[in-house]
């Protein structure tokens, strides 16, 4: 029997001096990862010489008498805070090793820095009734609009702030005896703009185009952000009507991409899609503003943890040849994107092309342990992003 690791997200609703707790807690743990990413810099640079993780760790306690802020969080909050600075530095030598743009760890702005995580549940952290109880702030209302899993086991907790409202995201580990399903229904998904996905049996779900629809109204609130004096309050306000707009968006996409693969892993045994390379296409600048709001990777991911709960198998395959590949007798019809139907002059096949190149995609031999290639923040989807 094998486990798995969920997160199930649920608002929290802390009162004003909560909240003032929270902020304080995210500015400290702000600070130490940009003062222990100073020393590390500083000693490569004047020294070159490398920390570890447990050399600035042991140093917490002697900090902690010349910065009294930090006695005010919990002991693991701050360690954790350690931990993804050098989870930071390790994915960045990781990058230099196998030749990909290293991105050096970055300094966090006071905008930056949104969650402090209690990595082990029980210590500093825990469920009493409706109310969270967290070390140095206190009792804090939240909302379990649905319930834990019964075979599951709480094993940390992360603070999140999104804009102005507050989650407690909870790290469950589950267990998972799930067998692999038969595969007696399968089904290529081919990805796209104009249909979000278009499926080996005919089906075409369009894209809904979340952010094209509030495109208007975002312009106006961002034109009016760019009056506002910087510093001033009404600037603060107007920032804040920006992000809840972009919130609402995100929320709406997540919402649609969660239904339609819970859809699609409820109704076929076999999921295969292309293995795209998304961080490439991201870079072209005509397509990436239609790619990210479509959310291919999101779908993709959504699809995955899905699946590995229910038994369902997904595969990736090359996606060389699938849109000018006649998924009828194999003849190559080359075409523009502008083109939208697949006509066959070979055996006289007329079908939409992404339907088209969805069924070549169903056809192709899947590779074994394969993933689709996103970006950086899109493989590290935002913790506790809500399950369905």
């Amino acid at each position: 029997m094998s486990s798995v690791l969920r997160v199930f997200k649920y608002r929290l609703y802390p009162s004003k001096a909560q909240v003032k707790a929270f902020e304080e807690t995210l500015e400290t743990c702000r600070t130490l990862y940009n003062n222990a990413l100073a020393e590390r810099k500083n000693a490569w640079e004047s020294e070159r010489k490398s920390f570890s993780y447990l050399q600035q760790q042991n140093k917490l306690p002697a900090l902690k008498r010349f910065a009294p802020e930090l006695a005010g969080v919990h002991s693991q909050v701050l360690q954790n805070t350690l931990r993804r600075l050098d989870a930071a530095f390790k994915g960045f030598f990781r990058r230099v090793k196998n030749g990909e743009p290293s991105g050096y760890p970055r300094f966090k702005g006071v905008d930056r820095y949104d969650s402090f995580t209690f990595p082990q549940f029980g210590n500093g952290v825990r469920l009493e009734g409706k109310k969270l109880r967290l070390s140095k702030i206190g009792l804090v209302s939240v909302k379990l609009h649905r319930g834990l899993p019964k075979n599951g086991v709480i094993k940390a907790c992360t603070i999140k702030r999104d804009v102005d409202r507050w989650y407690a995201c909870l790290t469950i580990e589950k267990s998972s005896s799930q067998e692999r399903r038969e595969a007696k229904r399968a089904v290529g998904v081919d990805v796209g703009l104009k249909n979000l996905v278009a499926l080996s049996n005919g089906e075409l779900v369009k894209n809904p185009r979340w952010l094209e629809e509030c495109e208007a109204r975002l312009a106006v609130l961002q034109q009016r952000l760019s009056h506002k004096q910087k510093g001033s309050r009404n600037r603060s306000k107007q920032r804040l009507r920006v992000a809840r707009l972009h919130r609402r968006v995100r929320n709406q996409r997540r919402d649609f991409l969660h239904k339609l693969s819970r859809r699609l892993v409820d109704d076929f045994d076999l999921i295969k899609f292309e293995n795209l390379n998304i961080r490439s296409m991201l870079k072209n600048r005509f397509l990436a503003k239609s790619i990210g709001g479509a959310g291919w990777f999101e779908l993709m991911f959504f699809v995955r943890y899905k699946a590995e709960e229910a038994g369902t198998v997904v595969e990736f395959v090359e996606p060389q040849g699938t849109s000018v590949k006649c998924s009828e007798c194999g003849f190559l019809v080359p075409k523009t994107l502008s083109v939208r139907t697949h006509s066959c002059p070979n055996c006289g096949s007329v079908e939409d092309r992404d339907i088209n190149a969805a069924k070549n995609i169903l056809y192709t031999v899947g590779l074994t342990g394969s993933a689709c290639r996103g970006t950086r923040s899109e493989r590290a989807v935002e913790a506790g992003s809500p399950r369905h």
